[in-house]
């Protein structure tokens, strides 16, 4: 076991990290404004609109993952870290969505008028006063679609393979050391993916419940 841990290669992890960072900052850019808008309009297209946004929760990943797949062959995407950080954004944006929507629906509305009356566009509104006011559906947001892009197998597989250095993440990194039967370090991978996973929940339950109490003494 200490022999595994001194040639133990990281660089799996290192890439996991990389791929969720990327990912989980360009979804926050994407889905902020898409998450407000969805909390605030009342179009009948927004059902629709919703649906999509969580349809990759529901299609197993090797659909989606073949669609995106296809589409990425005509680009030459394939098979690239490039490739993997899009597929992931795909694949991760319900998870930054609907706890950013759920927050912005729980502002208490005579807030975002008095902004609004106040003179305030709803781009201010939206950065100024809505956002810093739903801070725990902000970290829960960035902190799960991080922990779920680490974590996930099936799109990371169809998409990027497992190309040393470039596509080969943690997860595609632990199957392989199943496939030739290595369960040393696949249990030691497997541990410090669990170990994340838990500090990932624990910090935001802290986090979260830390801001109930805080909000109870007001």
């Amino acid at each position: 076991m200490l022999e595994t841990l001194k040639t133990l290669d990281l660089t799996p992890f290192i890439l996991s990290f990389k791929l969720a960072g990327l990912t989980t900052l360009i979804l926050f850019i994407i889905s902020l404004p898409l998450a407000w808008y969805l909390s605030q309009t009342k179009s009948k297209v927004k059902p629709f609109l919703e649906a999509i946004t969580a349809l990759p929760i529901v299609l197993p990943p090797s659909v989606l993952g073949f669609y995106i797949l296809v589409t990425f062959a005509y680009v030459d995407l394939n098979f690239t870290f490039t490739g993997l950080v899009i597929a992931s954004c795909f694949y991760s944006l319900p998870f930054m969505v609907q706890p950013l929507q759920g927050g912005f629906e729980t502002l208490n509305k005579n807030m975002l008028e008095a902004s609004y009356i106040s003179g305030k566009s709803k781009l201010i509104t939206l950065l100024r006063v809505a956002l810093p006011n739903i801070k725990p559906a902000l970290l829960t947001a960035l902190i799960i679609t991080f922990a779920h892009t680490v974590g996930e197998f099936g799109v990371v597989l169809m998409i990027g393979g497992s190309i040393p250095d470039e596509t080969k993440v943690a997860s595609i990194a632990i199957y392989e050391m199943v496939e030739i039967m290595d369960y040393g370090t696949a249990h030691i991978y497997s541990a410090i993916m669990v170990l994340i996973s838990f500090l990932v929940l624990l910090s935001v339950y802290i986090f979260n419940h830390t801001q109930k109490k805080i909000g109870g003494f007001h």
